[in-house]
């Protein structure tokens, strides 16, 4: 049985001459793209580059500053936008049956709508008017796929991984993840003529990855899906829509430019998978660097050769003689020569400085730990530094043992429900197993990155707290010293001043990654890490993993981390 609608009338969506700015910062410029029909666009940048920022404005939540957003659907005066955000679509009030009710409303009125129309018809059967209004409600409530809804709800909830759940359970005792998956399907079954989805795999385990999947291959409409995870960027998306920094057009003034996320002007489309892409822009980086290093060089010399020229002519000079009455003929003419290549490269100067290729910015770069920072304390190596003995949790982790040494790397992986951030949060000491135990070496200190983001309340202390105050309030004077923030190259200067409640979720989750490291604990356990990280950031953090002189323990669905996991490997079972 399909999991997507009837076909619907070809729409597209057209952007143009985009622009935003929030809380002083340019967010958005120029951003101009098209999604046609039954097109899947991957959107992609640096954290902070504007993804959910350009979501919530096409979802009609922001008003841009300038810009234009045409949604064209035939037939249909007010087309309908579906956003996958961060807020729940459905109040916490409401039972997971309510909720789903909430979201096939539109196919519930279409149905509805056929009925009405089809008593009046039957009242009225010559009416030309009415035959012409029930055809259309039937074709509306045919593309809604109003008869097969019912059907759908079960299926979607099933192919989420939500098929379990009471239809009469208060969404508001979910998990996060689970109402982060309901969230999904609501949007999905809603049939929106536009479909906008913000990190739509961030809670799914790879059955519900590939159900989504199979949804996304069949939609009946354009779809934009801001994304990190790089195996379904590879495998769902025909297109890909890039906010990072690119170089810039030649009528658009270089004061314009900065470094850092938020900073691109337009976007670089790509049509092919994303691992295509890495080796397109890899390409076009070099290019991009060596056109920029060439006319750096070029822009030295001419400025060089009009300083070395500037003084040319004779104002002061008088001829006495025949000799020197030639010597002036021929010091005039050459005069005109340098004065004619001066003038030719100033001209060339002035067309290159207001034509130049932006300033390649700086990407940012996870180096890790440095040198300079305090690494974990020593640890008996003959010992293991945690150990959980047949631990369990009630109705949230199975029967778990495991043994870590001071130095070891666990992937711990698993379909969702089976307890990857329960265990994680047994094995740090916030939560107590119900039966079972767990030791920990009496020297080491566990740290958790966890999913969802924990910083304090900017305005706790007073005031606006910018990101660089948030960094020293957690680790202290005294090593914000030692360690700064820049360390790490895990948040971009330019953001250091930026006040934290501007920053993005990847962002922040960032900065909260940078405080553990600053004071390395024994044991760092990371639920989830790649989740709201930048691509080629979220690839060197991998990378840096085995490197790290402590224990590592990783919960994790993202296949492309699993593919080029080198250390141990524990499987959890499922529900």
């Amino acid at each position: 049985m399909s999991s997507t609608v009837s076909s619907r009338p070809a729409s597209h969506l057209r952007v143009s001459g985009l622009s935003h700015t929030f809380g002083g910062f340019r967010v958005l410029t120029d951003i101009s793209f098209t999604v046609s029909h039954g097109e899947l666009v991957g959107l992609i940048g640096e954290n902070g580059s504007g993804k959910s920022t350009l979501l919530r404005i096409l979802a009609g939540l922001i008003t841009p500053d300038g810009g234009q957003i045409q949604l064209t659907v035939p037939g249909v005066d007010s087309p309908r936008v579906g956003l996958l955000h961060q807020e729940p679509p459905f109040s916490s009030a409401q039972t997971v049956g309510e909720a789903m009710e909430s979201a096939i409303a539109p196919s519930r009125r279409a149905a509805a709508a056929v009925d009405e129309t089809a008593d009046r018809l039957a009242r009225n059967p010559e009416d030309p008017a009415l035959s012409t209004e029930y055809a259309s409600a039937l074709e509306r409530a045919e593309q809604l796929g109003a008869w097969t809804v019912d059907a759908r709800v079960s299926q979607m909830l099933t192919g989420i991984g939500l098929g379990h759940l009471p239809r009469d359970r208060p969404t508001g005792v979910l998990s996060g993840g689970q109402r982060a998956r309901l969230s999904l399907v609501w949007v999905l079954l809603s049939a929106p003529d536009l479909l906008l989805l913000d990190e739509p795999t961030n809670h799914l385990d790879d059955d519900a990855t590939a159900y989504l999947r199979g949804v996304l291959a069949s939609w009946n409409g354009p779809a934009l899906i801001a994304s990190h995870d790089r195996a379904f960027l590879d495998e769902a998306v025909t297109t890909l829509v890039d906010l990072d920094p690119s170089p810039v057009p030649h009528e658009v003034s270089v004061d314009l430019i900065q470094d850092g996320a938020g900073t691109g002007i337009g976007v670089t489309r790509f049509s092919g998978t994303y691992t295509e892409y890495l080796n397109a822009r890899l390409d076009a980086r070099q290019r991009w660097e060596r056109q920029y290093r060439d006319e750096q060089a070029e822009l030295k010399r001419l400025r060089a050769s009009v300083r070395e020229n500037q003084t040319v002519g004779h104002e002061d000079w008088k001829p006495r003689s025949e000799i020197r009455m030639a010597q002036k003929f021929y010091a005039d003419r050459n005069a005109k020569v340098v004065s004619r290549r001066v003038n030719d490269a100033r001209t060339r100067l002035a067309e290159l400085e207001k034509q130049q290729v932006r300033r390649p910015p700086q990407p940012l770069i996870f180096r890790g730990l440095p040198a300079g920072a305090e690494y974990p304390k020593s640890v008996s190596d003959g010992h293991s530094i945690l150990t959980a003995s047949e631990a369990t949790v009630q109705d949230r982790l199975p029967v778990t043992s495991l043994s870590l040494a001071p130095r070891e790397k666990l992937l711990i992986t698993g379909p969702n429900g089976c307890g990857k951030s329960t265990l994680l949060a047994v094995l740090s000491g916030d939560l107590a197993p119900t039966s079972g135990t767990v030791t920990w070496q009496k020297s080491a200190r566990v740290r958790t990155l966890r999913q969802e983001v924990h910083l304090p309340d900017p305005h706790d202390r007073g005031g606006d707290r910018t990101v660089e105050q948030t960094y020293v309030d957690l680790v202290g004077a005294q090593r914000a010293e030692a360690v700064p923030l820049s360390t790490f190259g895990l948040v971009h200067p330019r953001d250091f001043e930026r006040p934290l409640r501007l920053l993005s979720t990847g962002q922040q989750r960032r900065l909260e990654l940078a405080v553990l490291l600053a004071d390395p604990p024994e044991v760092l356990l990371l639920d989830e890490p790649t989740n709201h990280f930048p691509l080629e950031l979220a690839t060197r953090l991998e990378a840096a993993v085995p490197d790290y002189p402590g224990a590592v323990v990783v919960a994790s669905h993202d296949r492309w981390l699993r593919r080029t996991w080198q250390g141990q490997t524990l499987a959890l079972g499922g529900d």
